[in-house]
């Protein structure tokens, strides 16, 4: 396989578009966090308090996510700077490198949707869970 100045330059827009993704959700997640640790502070709810543990964790992946991310950008550069140089097997080496690392930041992405719909799913659980509790109201 022949890899020319192209092929790692088209992973750009993916690459660009899914750390972007990847900031979003980790600046809404920030802010999740602040509002959640002053509610919290409030009233010291064990339930919050689970919700900002899980938080953490998705915090911790959404870094990673994104270092991963980058790292693949940077192979792509370095890819890109060993064809131009004319080291066609390293730079077919680190294009490898690279497209690994893209999957690695994916692999991590999908973990971390998983914990958020799991997150998701407990809360509506405890309010279906709260509902089923509440006095049905007399009829008119």
């Amino acid at each position: 396989m022949e890899i020319t100045l192209t092929t790692p330059a088209l992973l750009f827009p993916a690459l660009s578009l899914l750390l972007l993704a990847f900031t979003n959700r980790f600046l809404s997640l920030a802010n999740l966090i602040r509002n959640l640790k002053g509610v919290y502070q409030t009233n010291r709810s064990h339930l919050v308090y689970g919700q900002i543990q899980n938080l953490r964790i998705r915090l911790i992946l959404i870094r990673n996510m994104q270092a991963f991310g980058t790292a693949s950008m940077f192979s792509c550069v370095l890819c890109m700077f060993m064809v131009y140089a004319g080291l066609q097997t390293a730079g077919k080496i680190v294009f490898g490198v690279s497209l690994v690392l893209l999957m690695i930041s994916m692999a991590l992405s999908l973990w971390e949707i998983q914990i958020s719909v799991k997150a998701l799913e407990l809360e509506l659980s405890d309010l279906e869970h709260e509902e089923e509790k509440a006095p049905v109201p007399a009829p008119r």
